[in-house]
């Protein structure tokens, strides 16, 4: 198959057979069990969001292809461009961005709503990619080349923390610092920072919002308010642990057929999963993690290019992350921030994201070899 490009010259699209067959599979089954799931947490019906999943799925497979056939210096020359574009929604989110639940996250352009804060995680991590494509490695390390990174890093990440979105901003910080870390930056720094990041601990306390104190009260002693503040996670837990060895059946579960969890659709998602599936599915489901993100590490280990290295090991290294404390947080080991559990959660933004980014994983994967600019 081939498309007519601007220049008259015939473009050959890709054959989807040379792309990461065993990527494109464990991410469309993970897309395919979301839909389940969620089919289950709506009592055994398509409405209202295991059809919306699946529409979102596959314009995502569909974005994931589409971006797969860009040339990489498309995506490298755009990666700047993408992250300043992505600021200026945050910052208009912040001027005209609709609220909901108590914070001011998304804009509604009449056909679609989108949250920004899902997009800068994409952005973030292609412009640090490219910022360290073309610094001297001899200056990874030096103060000033630590600057601009922390800029790009900090700024987007003070935004949305103000919508107020703490779980969210926190995971873009943790994106971006992961990112420096596989740039080679001295650990000093890193040791460095933790020690800031502690000693601020009671100043950043008083900036919290009176919900998100109580959060971090409720993860120490849940049962401090077992019908308030600490329902989700004891409810979580019942789920969970009420799954037994091989769970109670698609659509069979307690806690979701009976509504005693809420949030169920989105952040608490595992739960019901763990609940109808088992211990057995869950360890299948962490295992699908496990590949996927073991095959994105092993693609960036065969790049030529830092660009394509530090992206792809940096894409990889924020599923790692939104995998792990989403688990953490369903299971009581960390409080609830609200971060959803990726390609399985309910919600547009937050997937296609994703899908973005495995494509130009596969993008990057075919075009080891091609120039860059310096």
């Amino acid at each position: 198959m081939s498309y007519q490009g601007r220049s008259g010259r015939t473009t050959q699209l890709v054959s989807i057979g040379l792309l990461n067959m065993p990527l494109i599979f464990i991410t469309a089954l993970l897309g395919l069990i979301g839909v389940m799931v969620l089919y289950s947490v709506a009592g055994g019906d398509f409405s209202p969001w295991a059809w919306r999943h699946a529409t979102r799925l596959a314009v995502g497979l569909l974005l994931m292809y589409a971006i797969a056939n860009l040339d990489l210096r498309t995506i490298f020359n755009f990666s700047y461009p993408i992250y300043g574009g992505v600021f200026l929604l945050l910052i208009a989110v912040e001027l005209v961005g609709n609220s909901g639940m108590g914070a001011q996250r998304w804009l509604n352009l009449g056909f679609v709503t989108l949250q920004p804060s899902e997009f800068m995680r994409f952005a973030l991590i292609m412009a640090l990619a490219r910022y360290y494509h073309t610094l001297h490695r001899d200056d990874v390390s030096q103060p000033l080349g630590l600057v601009v990174p922390m800029a790009m890093i900090g700024l987007p990440a003070l935004l949305v923390f103000a919508q107020p979105d703490l779980g969210t901003a926190l995971m873009l910080a943790a994106s971006g610092i992961g990112l420096v870390f596989l740039a080679g930056v001295s650990m000093r720094y890193f040791l460095a920072g933790i020690a800031i990041a502690i000693a601020a601990v009671p100043v950043v306390w008083n900036y919290l919002f009176e919900y998100q104190k109580e959060r971090v009260l409720v993860f120490l002693d849940p049962e401090r308010d077992p019908l308030g503040a600490g329902y989700h996670i004891i409810q979580s837990k019942i789920g969970i642990g009420s799954g037994g060895l091989f769970g109670k059946g698609i659509a069979q579960g307690t806690q979701s057929q009976l509504n005693f969890l809420p949030e169920r659709h989105t952040d608490f998602v595992f739960a019901i999963y763990a609940e109808e599936l088992g211990f057995i599915g869950s360890i299948i489901l962490i295992f699908l993690f496990a590949v996927m993100i073991f095959l994105m590490f092993n693609i960036a280990a065969q790049m030529r290019h830092r660009f394509s290295q530090l992206t792809i090991a940096g894409f990889a290294f924020a599923l790692s992350i939104y995998v792990t404390v989403n688990l953490a947080m369903v299971m009581g080991l960390a409080p609830v921030v609200g971060v959803p559990l990726p390609f399985i959660s309910y919600g547009g933004t937050s997937l296609l994201t994703f899908m973005a980014g495995l494509g130009v994983i596969l993008s990057m994967e075919r075009q080891p070899m091609a120039d860059l600019p310096k």
